[in-house]
């Protein structure tokens, strides 16, 4: 068989396997036409035979180790395409974080007053009230892994800059990230009073992680981060006239989505595209 006999839509690899495999066989034909004694040449022919086997076997494992690689690139792909999102997102959050939160928004809270407890279920940025930290000071384990924090998914310039001018009034680009952070920062409370045990919370703050995790087990809600218009207080964000104005900037832009559940009126925090 010669090489040129093998397909055209063959790999690469495979016309090299062919041409190999004719080669051996020539020179198969060849030892057995220049043995005029059996009895001398079959000792060689298995010799030959050996080697030709080995080289086969080295062959394959080429050719396994070939498509465990191929089979790998849609892999990698795929997470070189997650890295990229991952790194737009990090950068747009970075260019349009508001002037003094730099620091705040990745450091966790109670950096103050961290010698004297380790709340398992509150871990949380800066911006987060004091009203909120009601919890029985006592040691605890560390904070559980794997819980997401709610998106700060901020505008920028030019997102603001496309609205119109009704709607963006006299908000500027610093007012309404903060309230982005700020309202992120009741999603996270909420978040953590869901799954927070009994015995970490005050008698009121478990009255209020009973009603949330009734709220978070709706349809409507259930695995997104949450948070409710009682839980507006400010001070980045108040339900005043701006406070007001900043909430419908926000849902215009996607950042929120808003629902009623019972007497509540419930906010979802939308996750950066």
């Amino acid at each position: 068989m010669d090489a040129c006999d093998v397909s055209s839509a063959a790999s690469p690899l495979e016309v090299v396997a062919a041409a190999f495999k004719s080669r051996v066989a020539e020179l198969q034909d060849l030892v057995l036409a220049r043995s005029m004694f059996p009895a001398t040449a079959l000792p060689d022919l298995a010799s030959v035979d050996a080697s030709v086997t080995a080289m086969e076997s080295q062959v394959q494992d080429i050719r396994r180790h070939l498509q465990e690689e191929l089979d790998a690139i849609p892999k990698a792909k795929k997470l070189i395409q997650r890295s990229l999102k991952q790194q737009e997102k990090l950068q747009h959050m970075l260019a349009n974080l508001p002037s003094g939160m730099r620091e705040d928004v990745f450091t966790p809270h109670l950096e103050q007053s961290s010698s004297r407890m380790q709340p398992e279920c509150f871990n949380f940025s800066s911006s987060v009230p004091e009203r909120e930290l009601k919890i029985k000071e006592e040691p605890v384990a560390a904070p559980k892994k794997g819980r997401t924090p709610a998106p700060r998914w901020y505008i920028s310039t030019e997102e603001l800059d496309s609205l119109s001018s009704y709607m963006r009034g006299r908000l500027t680009l610093e007012k309404v990230n903060i309230a982005i952070n700020e309202v992120a920062s009741y999603a996270d409370i909420n978040a953590h009073l869901v799954t927070c045990p009994k015995k970490k919370l005050s008698e009121e703050m478990w009255d209020k992680a009973l009603e949330l995790r009734d709220i978070a087990a709706t349809e409507a809600v259930k695995g997104k981060p949450f948070f409710l218009e009682v839980d507006i207080k400010g001070p980045g964000l108040k339900l005043d006239h701006t406070g007001k104005a900043i909430l419908t900037v926000l849902r215009h832009l996607g950042r929120i989505h808003e629902t009623r559940i019972g007497p509540h009126r419930v906010f979802l925090l939308s996750k950066q595209a």
